[in-house]
């Protein structure tokens, strides 16, 4: 079994044991974290190498981020990096990107998103000049929620229904109850432009048209710290964090597949592995898919909220075709991320999420890290993804013989609209869809982000960070609160400094 490990093995033996399933950037910021309060920490990864959803694929001189391609609230790593002693900005290379988002229409028209207040005016005007005054409204809107949403919610661990009824007029002044589409047109007409400002939600596995008008923050989040990429790729940040976990004296081991959580008394005493191992720990922390975690890691019998029948009946975000490919040639004119937004726009999204059926059209985001960063493919060439949200496992679609047309039909609709000649000039190609997802990472239904962001799945009402179910276990990632995307799982272990007892409590 490969491991990474680092500092005195006989030291750290006195300490207590934190095990953490899974390496995604909320369970290796949870590992830091806890290793900065005297915890002993090991993490177990399935996988033969960390990062989750953020795992890094290298295949023909080519390298493709798995997942998460953005970082939008840096100080959320700095803060690591703090907690080591070391200087976040020394180690990672950051790069602003200019613009955020290139936004193509099927009409042909385009918009260039950026974090420049002037110039985003100049955008709107030169696409819908009756809604400036309508953009300004809404982007005030957006930073009164950040400031409630973000900046005094998502740091907040839920674990009692009174913490909700706290906020509860927040989120009514707030028009919580809105969607954010719905929030978003209150302000704009231009049917493109209520597209623009309300995609973000697809980001962290919502609809536009249910999710709540909280993530109308992200709007904000992004205007405030920027859209960055991290050179050498986001893989960059995994491999940091493993560092500062090494430093640490932690371990990571990998190959390790947890098929249980024990449990006695009421209380987690460690994991039970596929190899037959049993590892012994004070506490356990779960960075599995938190539908997962439950229905399959925890035993029945200690569960009385998320009973299988309640898993079963809850929302859960959209699934991911991701097609990763190389080019033999450059395309200088692409922007590193491009939206192409289809034909349809809630049509398509309630194929999606409420039809779940597998639509002939789509809507794509096309990443060009060479754009801004040479080393992630040869000389003279393009490293790319595109991403197009399908329906979960729960819709009647054979992957196993969908996977090659739809991935074609992407091909073609690229070659049409953006990349010419692009059949040619393929060099190399893999391919994730929801099976791989479920199969792979373990997640419940093949969703790409865990429970769907809708109101009532949110804050109190989704799993806690500390477990209601079963004492000294605790949830990051994706499907507890906050929710989805960089800033919430990486927001969801910092929870855990304020629900986690100290090392102390054990000794």
């Amino acid at each position: 079994m490969n491991s990474a490990t680092g500092g005195s093995a006989g030291a750290a033996r006195t300490r207590p044991h934190a095990i953490v399933i899974g390496s995604g950037f909320g369970g290796l910021a949870a590992a830091v974290r806890l290793g900065a309060r005297g915890y002993r920490v090991t993490v177990v990864e399935r996988l033969d190498a960390p990062g989750g959803r953020a795992y890094v694929h290298r295949q023909d001189g080519f390298t493709f981020d798995a997942g998460p391609t953005i970082v939008t609230a840096p100080f959320l790593l700095r803060e690591l990096w703090e907690l080591v002693g070391r200087n976040f900005d020394e180690e990672i290379d950051l790069r602003l990107m200019e613009p955020f988002y290139r936004v193509l229409f099927e009409d042909g028209s385009r918009f260039d998103y950026n974090g420049d207040e002037k110039r985003l005016r100049e955008e709107v005007a030169r696409l819908s000049p009756q809604d400036v005054a309508g953009l300004e409204h809404y982007s005030a809107i957006s930073r009164e929620i950040f400031r409630v949403g973000f900046e005094q919610l998502s740091n907040q661990p839920f674990s009692h229904f009174s913490d909700m009824v706290r906020v509860l007029p927040d989120l009514i002044r707030l028009q919580s109850y809105r969607s954010v589409h719905g929030m978003v047109s209150r302000f704009v007409r231009d049917p493109r432009l209520q597209q623009v400002l309300s995609f973000h939600p697809l980001l962290i596995g919502g609809n536009p048209f249910s999710v709540t008008s909280v993530y109308c923050l992200i709007e904000y989040l992004e205007q405030h710290w920027g859209v960055h990429y991290v050179m050498g790729g986001t893989g960059r940040l995994i491999t940091g964090l493993v560092d500062l976990i090494a430093e640490q004296g932690g371990e990571i081991r990998y190959h390790a597949d947890v098929t249980g959580i024990t449990v006695a008394d009421g209380q987690a005493t460690g994991v039970d592995l596929a190899d037959g191992e049993h590892i012994a720990a004070d506490i356990v922390v779960s960075n599995a898919d938190a539908a997962w975690t439950y229905r399959h890691l925890v035993p029945a019998a200690a569960r009385r909220r998320w009973t299988n029948r309640r898993l079963e009946r809850a929302r859960y975000s959209m699934g991911l075709f991701v097609w990763y490919f190389g080019t033999h040639r450059q395309y200088p004119d692409v922007e590193h991320h491009t939206i192409l937004m289809g034909p349809r726009y809630r049509e398509l999204l309630e194929d999606i999420f409420k039809r779940k059926v597998l639509a002939d059209d789509f809507s794509l985001y096309l990443h060009r890290p060479t754009a801004t960063d040479p080393s992630v493919a040869p000389a003279g060439c393009d490293t790319f993804y595109a991403l197009s949200p399908v329906p979960h496992l729960d819709a009647d679609v054979d992957w196993q013989e969908r996977a090659e047309p739809y991935r074609q039909a992407i091909a073609d609709y690229l070659q049409e609209k953006l990349l010419p000649g692009l059949d040619t000039a393929q060099a190399t190609s893999l391919v994730a869809t929801p099976l791989d997802f479920f199969h792979r990472l373990k997640a419940y239904r093949g969703s790409g982000f865990s429970l769907e962001p809708v109101l009532h799945q949110s804050a109190w009402f989704r799993p806690h960070n500390r477990s209601e179910e079963v004492r000294h276990l605790y949830l990051v990632g994706a499907g507890t609160h906050p929710g989805a995307g960089l800033p919430g799982v990486l927001s969801s272990a910092r929870i855990l400094d304020r629900v986690v007892p100290d090392a102390e409590f054990f000794t």
